[in-house]
């Protein structure tokens, strides 16, 4: 009866402390935020160059790109979610050189994830 109660009071000491060590440590957030929220935030944009095999083609739409912007507003996570293969390759290429402001919770600056849409349309 006692090694079970000393066992017991043990498991709980242990579960004790690695729930405060956890509680010390800030949980990492990331937010969604809409595509206008984003567009909002971007202090550096390159446009995307349309390619010359997608323009001999006659290949237009939109790409739509799923993206993660860290604390301090670089792209961290760039991922094609739809459109063409060869523009979506000319909008990576570009996206990529963005650049955004900090997105701000309560002060703090957190990471967010987003959706982009480049479209390629011929005149």
């Amino acid at each position: 009866m006692r090694i079970k109660y000393f066992l017991t009071l043990a498991i709980c000491i242990t579960l004790t402390g690695m729930l405060s060590a956890q509680a010390d440590q800030p949980a990492k957030r990331r937010l969604r935020v809409s595509s206008g929220v984003a567009e909002g935030m971007k202090i550096h944009d390159v446009p995307p160059m349309y390619p010359q095999e997608a323009r001999a083609k006659r290949i237009q739409g939109d790409v739509i790109l799923g993206a993660a912007i860290d604390e301090k507003g670089n792209l961290t996570t760039l991922k094609l979610l739809q459109g063409d293969a060869i523009l979506a390759k000319a909008a990576i290429e570009a996206v990529q050189q963005w650049k955004y402001k900090p997105y701000l919770l309560n002060g703090d600056p957190v990471e967010v994830e987003t959706t982009i849409k480049i479209q390629f349309y011929m005149r």
